[in-house]
């Protein structure tokens, strides 16, 4: 079952490349106290998501941290150093936090599993777009196939209506 508006976020071990190497922590930790901005999507590198999805979020990173949020989290089923590399290739710096779900505990226990294994991909996300408040979703956009409702764009629309 896919995560709802009013669920808790899953408590799960997530990574982050750091200056130091990886670190890891835990959702709950992060979450508590805080306005996230968390978007996820299918691989780094990956064309939609390299091209339009995480350039979006780092263009209007600032416009989106001014309407309340603490931090824009995104999140993939890929290996820190993998997310680390990425970060750096797409000139993310302190904008966006590059979140590795290297084992897709993330996306299994919200529901965001997509199964991309005929395209040669694995197990992945879906590319989602989510407003969390102190650990509990406030929105949640989950697009199919094209980026649409996901965007940093959709995200700030919606953002007005929410803080």
């Amino acid at each position: 079952m896919t995560i709802n508006v009013g669920d808790p976020i899953p408590s799960i071990e997530l990574s982050t490349m750091t200056p130091e190497g990886p670190k890891t922590f835990s959702s709950d930790e992060f979450l508590k106290g805080k306005k996230i901005a968390m978007f996820g999507l299918p691989g780094a590198f990956t064309p939609t998501c390299s091209a339009k999805h995480l350039p979006g979020f780092v263009e209007h990173s600032d416009a989106i941290k001014a309407k309340g949020i603490d931090n824009i989290i995104c999140i993939s089923v890929n290996d820190c150093f993998v997310m680390g590399a990425w970060g750096k290739d797409q000139n993310v710096g302190d904008k966006v936090m590059m979140v590795a779900d290297g084992s897709a505990k993330f996306a299994k226990a919200t529901g965001l599993l997509k199964d991309l294994t005929e395209r040669g991909m694995g197990i992945r996300c879906q590319r989602f777009s989510m407003i969390v408040d102190d650990g509990i979703v406030k929105s949640v956009h989950i697009d199919e196939s094209a980026l649409e409702r996901t965007s940093a764009e959709e995200m700030l629309s919606e953002l007005d209506e929410l803080i």
